[in-house]
């Protein structure tokens, strides 16, 4: 009499399955990092034209810096504004990305601060 086996063994699912994640996030990461020239660029970018625009609304409009957020273009909502009154500047930020600051000379106008990279 032959010998039967009575159970079929199990399908094997514990591969590619688990893979994917893994796989998935390395993308993103190797994405991010090819990327990151290009976003840190336009974060200065943004944050110098909020820094001017928000220095220029301020210190020769004279209007309130809440009010200066009204001139920002579409796209710019991350960006924040701060003013240093005793400095007459104002400094733009882009989260974890750049920080720009504008200051208001007399007979100059609203003058950037030298990039740093």
């Amino acid at each position: 009499m032959p010998l039967r086996l009575s159970a079929k063994p199990a399908p094997y699912r514990h591969g590619p399955s688990r893979r994917w994640p893994l796989l998935l996030a390395a993308l993103l990461v190797v994405a991010l990092a090819a990327a990151w020239p290009l976003l840190r660029a336009r974060a200065l970018a943004g944050a110098a034209y909020g820094a001017h625009l928000g220095c220029s609304c301020r210190h020769i409009s004279g209007r309130d810096l809440a009010a200066c957020r009204a001139d920002f273009e579409p796209g710019m909502g991350l960006i924040t504004l701060s003013e240093d009154a005793e400095a007459r500047s104002v400094t733009a930020r882009f989260p974890l990305l750049a920080t720009q600051t504008a200051i208001w000379r007399e007979g100059m106008g609203c003058q950037l601060e030298p990039w740093r990279d």
